[in-house]
């Protein structure tokens, strides 16, 4: 195969990991039957916070956090407004915090009642008295007036903030077994990382907590009738009671993430996106294993690793994440505010790469399975979103809402974040050199998302990429591209040293088109959990029914459609990533269930931004090649099509992107033919360069787009002319994600 390069964009993770989503759904299915039937009051307390001072890093999405979280809790999982309790910036004191614990859950829980704790902010670490782990440190929630000691770093001192030993005697406190506490916060590393705030301050040995925090643990003790040896017993055997989530490893980092117009952290929001996304309640073991996933695959696309962690102290084997049932159906949205015929919704189910499609026009339907009830997005501002309800009857706060018709806005740019170690005339240079780049936005850091940041070589940076075998390492001096952290660099973008930041800016500019092509794509296509096409396909080690991953629209393809066994996968991963070595042979399998015909087209993208198109690849017949009849199943190289699929540089994450279109695909297989024929190709993959790739993706968009308006028959549903639509009904973009990685050596 010509190999050109493949793109880092992800869909949702359940569209992207090399699992069986079957066995999820299975797995949902076992452990809805385990749900109890009946639960008791539902007490949440959620703190967050944004506003530090006193020397500590301010945060920008924490205080969603808890918008994110109480809305899932209300709207998903049936608590009352009333018994949610927030704390957000000045009211998270250290009192504040352990006021409102005592109080709202410990005082109010009663046996089998259900308590959830969330918290959104800095981590730290002290010294803990009784070195319950090697390194002799406890971690700590950061309040917001805990602050440094006086001189510090060269001197220690005390601190106020909240030892995990007491938010250990508080859960032991609570009367009920069923408790959650999730901590999106962490204690490694330093206040940024690229387009990132960290949610640490820095700590260590020479920190010890005030001496009102060991006495209020004392007080704790005395109530509780436990000595400190019997504490100290209980804690080293692990969490006080129920369930404790953390959002990092404890040697990883937590990070405060841009999502298109708002931060959040980014473990909280494709958590709580993640279980919009859900039919049913499963164990809370199964859902971390695919938040886990989702959150790999956020982190690899911008360079860092944040894999969550699950701690336990329950009775029942599996339990329900929150030990409650919630709300059935897949929802994208929900109404939460109606007045006459004007809706305000919150779009906490919208996959994060897909939230530039949502920005208005977009048209969402009832998650009741009929398909009554239409409400059209008017705007956006973050996730909350103004509507208004078409050809239906008035609808209820808390109904939950699908995803239908996505409205494509026509001018999408691709953000580029400027490098923050540049001086002011390094930084006005490129600021001036983007503004002649067409529909490339050049931005501060941390200000908004951004898909690439634009940097030198700094020697720090390529020690750190030096000592993690990061391979083909540009020259010191050189710019190019970096991921989002600033941890990882894009392949084949940087120059030679020397070269100035205006030459370096003109030489990217066909890259950039490549590069936004890929966010077109991702964002208008990728909707692997919104889509009804029912069709699946997996990719496999060539001329071998080995799965190396397989996906499908899980609210198109019925399970009873499908195998009665879960995939097993042939090759190693890496939470849930597979990883190919270069050489590695591969083919397509796809089966079209539905009752008519399927127009198919697989697109590959690498992690230096380039695009191979590998279906179709006749390129001497009609549309009619692209077609997969109802009830076909095909792969995709066959041995008589005379060419094969084989893993290529450069080394990284690799999406492969099968579309499958119940209209043919007519216009994009008319640039694509001209393509083949310029270069002299009439059968196999073909590689559109930077300056026809832009061409490629509009070609594709227009053929979705007519197909979407085609079949728009409901009155008052209209898309303007600039927003090209995609229709659930006529599209399934599947997305499957590897990692191209060295062979393997024997030596």
């Amino acid at each position: 195969m010509k190999r050109r390069n493949f793109i880092q964009f992800a869909s949702s993770a359940l569209a992207t990991v090399g699992i069986s989503q079957l066995d999820i759904m299975q797995q949902g299915d076992k452990y809805a039957k385990t749900l109890a039937q009946n639960t008791g009051r539902k007490l949440a307390l959620l703190v967050g916070i944004n506003q530090y001072n006193n020397g500590l890093s301010p945060l920008e999405g924490c205080v969603n956090d808890v918008r994110l979280q109480k809305q899932l809790l209300t709207y998903r999982f049936g608590f009352n407004p009333k018994d949610i309790l927030t704390l957000t910036d000045t009211q998270a004191t250290r009192q504040g915090i352990l006021t409102a614990f005592e109080e709202h859950l410990i005082k109010q829980a009663k046996p089998g009642d259900v308590v959830v704790f969330h918290f959104s902010g800095h981590g730290s670490q002290v010294a803990d008295p009784d070195k319950d782990t090697p390194d002799g440190l406890n971690g700590t929630l950061v309040p917001i007036d805990a602050g440094f000691p006086a001189g510090y770093p060269s001197q220690g001192g005390k601190v106020q903030d909240i030892m995990g030993h007491t938010l250990f005697l508080l859960m032991y406190a609570l009367k009920t077994d069923n408790v959650t506490v999730v901590l999106d916060s962490c204690h490694s590393g330093g206040a940024k990382r690229g387009n990132f705030a960290v949610r640490s301050r820095s700590g260590g040995k020479q920190l010890q907590v005030s001496p009102n925090e060991l006495e209020y643990q004392r007080q704790w003790l005395k109530r509780l009738n436990l000595s400190h040896e019997d504490f100290i017993r209980l804690r080293r055997k692990g969490v006080a009671k129920g369930v404790v989530i953390a959002s990092a490893k404890r040697e990883q980092l937590a990070l405060d993430a841009s999502f298109d117009d708002f931060s959040a952290g980014a473990f909280t929001y494709l958590f709580t996106q993640y279980l919009w996304q859900q039919p049913k309640n499963q164990s809370v073991k199964r859902i971390l294993v695919d938040v886990s996933r989702s959150t790999n695959i956020y982190s690899d696309r911008k360079g860092y690793s944040q894999i969550p962690e699950l701690e336990l102290n329950v009775k029942q084997p599996n339990p329900s994440l929150y030990f409650t049932p919630f709300k059935t159906n897949y929802a994208e949205a929900v109404i939460t505010e109606v007045n006459g015929n004007k809706v305000e919704l919150w779009l906490g189910g919208v996959d994060s790469q897909s939230l530039g499609a949502f920005e208005k026009d977009a048209i969402f339907t009832v998650a009741d399975g009929k398909g009554k009830g239409l409400v059209k997005l008017e705007s956006r501002q973050g996730l909350v979103g103004k509507g208004t309800l078409i050809d239906t009857p008035q609808l209820q706060t808390g109904t939950l809402l699908q995803e239908k018709i996505r409205g494509i806005p026509a001018n999408i740019k691709l953000n580029i974040g400027l490098d923050d170690t540049f001086d002011s005339n390094t930084f006005a240079q490129a600021k001036q050199a983007f503004q002649k780049v067409n529909r490339v936005l050049a931005l501060p850091l941390r200000q908004q998302e951004v898909q690439y940041i634009f940097g030198v070589m700094t020697q720090a940076r390529y020690r750190e990429l030096q000592k993690r075998s990061i391979p083909n390492l540009p020259s010191v001096g050189s710019f190019g591209l970096f991921l989002a952290t600033l941890d990882e660099i894009v392949p084949k973008s940087f120059g030679n040293t020397g070269e100035t930041v205006t030459q370096a800016i003109k030489r990217l500019t066909p890259k950039f088109k490549s590069l936004l092509a890929a966010r077109i794509v991702k964002q208008m296509l990728g909707n692997t959990n919104t889509s009804k096409i029912k069709v699946t396909a997996s990719m496999n080690i060539a001329d071998t029914q080995k799965v190396i991953s397989e996906t499908f629209p899980v609210r198109g393809v019925s399970k009873d459609k499908n195998q009665s066994t879960p995939v097993k996968l042939s090759v190693t991963t890496e939470n849930g990533i597979p990883k190919l070595p270069i050489g590695t042979q591969v083919a397509f399998e796809l089966k079209n269930q539905e009752s008519t015909p399927l127009y198919i087209s697989i697109l590959v993208i690498d992690a230096a931004g380039e695009m191979a198109v590998i279906f179709p690849n006749d390129w001497s017949v009609s549309e009619g090649a692209a077609l997969l009849a109802a009830g076909e199943k095909r792969i995709i190289p066959t041995q008589n099509d005379g060419f094969k699929l084989s893993v290529g540089e450069p080394f990284g994450m690799t999406e492969a992107l099968i579309i499958a279109s119940t209209d043919p695909l007519r216009n994009s297989l008319k640039v694509l033919k001209g393509i083949a024929k310029r270069g002299g190709t009439t059968r196999g993959p073909v590689a559109p360069d930077e300056d026809e790739v832009l061409d490629v993706t509009d070609k594709l968009l227009t053929d979705l787009d007519t197909a979407t308006r085609g079949g728009l028959n409901v009155e008052g549903v209209n898309l303007p002319a600039g927003v090209r639509g995609v229709d659930t009904n006529k599209l399934a973009a599947m997305a499957i994600t590897f990692d191209v990685v060295r062979p393997i050596s024997f030596s």
